[in-house]
């Protein structure tokens, strides 16, 4: 029987790892793009434009699948580091997500990947090591993200104990090459090779290749138990360090760090800054809160039930380098 893979969010960040990953399968790939994403059918991959929170425009995705088995990789939704988050960010990543779920139902998809986060995974206290839980929460998270990060997950797994295939996976802070969606992290570096970020702040987080968790949504739609969760984690690493590694490989500046009092004495005047210039902080209190946070995530489950292995981080950081110094040249190419 033939495979049809659906992946939704198909043109954000991880949703282009997971096509690069899946183009010239046997297996047919319907692909989600919002409205106006105008991308090109190639090979095995099929784009559809829709909207998870408009459920009649998801169907196309689905429909003139008989005789097929449908596989869904729920990557879509809207990433917020602000303080209290947006109604869009309600309505797409929770309604959104019950949407999917619907239709997951109403077409008898075998499996269901739901793309979560480590946010919606509650902190522990004292820097405890952090692994899959069970029951989500929006009142046990912190920030408007994770609760709704939160409160779709909990939808996803009361899905799966009414008798449908789901699998959940939790990655950390996503980083790596070929972002065209406009990821926190990979802005950060962007705007360090720009010459337009004057200062990093003490702190970090897990940072994990995008590459790296296309892998492990693809594992986890092969191996892993229905009903469970993964993180999909790497490492700490400090802002700082990170930075160094792009300053290494792109041999630019060094860069002040500032204390993270200061950095959040000052979070209101950056974002009030960029508010004017018509740019995205990436400092904010929410943003600065996450890298002061607990970021001990423990792998050790998809690594044992998935065979998921990230890789080094630096490896990571030379392929943004390389591949937003592509871009640049691209451009200048057309601009000529």
């Amino acid at each position: 029987m033939q495979t049809r893979y659906i992946v939704t969010g198909a043109a954000g960040h991880l949703g282009t790892a997971l096509l690069r990953k899946l183009e010239g399968l046997e297996a047919e790939v319907f692909a989600l793009v919002l409205p106006g994403q105008t991308c090109e059918d190639r090979g095995n991959i099929h784009y559809v434009e829709g909207d998870v929170c408009v459920p009649d425009s998801l169907r196309p995705l689905f429909e003139s699948g008989e005789g097929r088995e449908l596989y869904v990789i729920h990557a879509a939704g809207l990433i917020d580091i602000s303080e209290k988050g947006s109604p869009k960010l309600f309505d797409v990543n929770i309604k959104g997500t019950q949407n999917v779920i619907d239709l997951c139902r109403a077409y008898g998809v075998k499996r269901l990947v739901y793309v979560s986060s480590v946010h919606a995974i509650p902190e522990k206290k004292d820097c405890l090591v952090m692994k899959e839980v069970e029951d989500f929460s929006p009142d046990q998270v912190v920030g408007a993200y994770a609760q709704t990060k939160a409160a779709a997950t909990q939808a996803v797994l009361d899905a799966g104990k009414q008798g449908m295939d789901v699998v959940v996976v939790h990655p950390s802070g996503i980083i790596g090459p070929y972002d065209g969606s406009g990821n926190h992290l990979v802005q950060m570096i962007t705007d360090y090779l720009r010459g337009a970020l004057p200062a990093c702040v003490r702190g970090g987080y897990d940072f994990v290749d995008v590459r790296d968790v296309a892998e492990g949504c693809l594992l986890a739609m092969e191996k892993g138990k229905s009903g469970n969760c993964y993180i999909l984690s790497n490492r700490h690493y400090e802002i700082r360090d990170l930075l160094g590694m792009v300053r290494s490989i792109s041999h630019g500046r060094k860069l002040a760090v500032l204390p993270m009092w200061m950095a959040k004495a000052f979070a209101p005047l950056i974002q009030q800054m960029a508010k004017r210039k018509k740019q995205r902080p990436l400092y904010t209190k929410y943003s600065l809160y996450t890298l002061c946070s607990n970021d001990r995530f423990s792998h050790d489950k998809a690594t044992h039930e998935l065979g998921y292995m990230p890789r080094d981080l630096h490896d990571t950081v030379r392929d943004t380098v390389l591949w937003y110094q592509s871009q640049i040249r691209g451009k200048a190419g057309v601009a000529r």
